[in-house]
């Protein structure tokens, strides 16, 4: 299993890495690494055949796969479709939900776990320009 490693942080920030995606194996949460306060993300891979360990479900939060690499198939409650590189699924709260992958090669993704129903702002509702000088070097 990869562990993420914590580069740099400051009092508003962290920056961490899980290492090259490529390469990527096992199942991997960053919240306690970096923090987060309103969401859980973690990376996961499948090998080919393989299957989610388990069904689960979740009572606040839902959940957004997002599959980076490979194919499979996933079930949420009784229905099934295919997934694949590029795909976005998103699970309500109390559905049961688990993967496979179907792919010659691993499946890679990643998995953003947050409360249901308590985005109020985002994007440009929750967004201002602010004044600021680039110090790149």
């Amino acid at each position: 299993m990869e562990t993420i490693c914590k580069i740099n942080s400051g009092k508003t920030f962290t920056h961490a890495t899980i290492g090259e995606l490529s390469t990527f194996v096992g199942k991997q949460f960053i919240k306690e690494c970096v923090g987060t306060t309103s969401c859980e993300i973690s990376f996961g891979t499948l090998n080919p055949g393989q299957t989610a360990p388990f069904f689960h479900s979740h009572k606040q939060n839902e959940e957004i796969y997002i599959v980076l690499r490979g194919a499979g198939d996933f079930q949420i409650d009784n229905i099934t479709f295919p997934v694949a590189e590029g795909s976005i699924v998103r699970i309500a709260t109390h559905s049961s939900r688990s993967l496979r992958c179907t792919s010659a090669t691993s499946m890679l993704y990643i998995c953003i776990q947050a409360k249901e129903g308590s985005l109020e702002q985002y994007t440009l509702n929750d967004g201002f320009i602010t004044e600021q000088t680039p110090i790149w070097k």
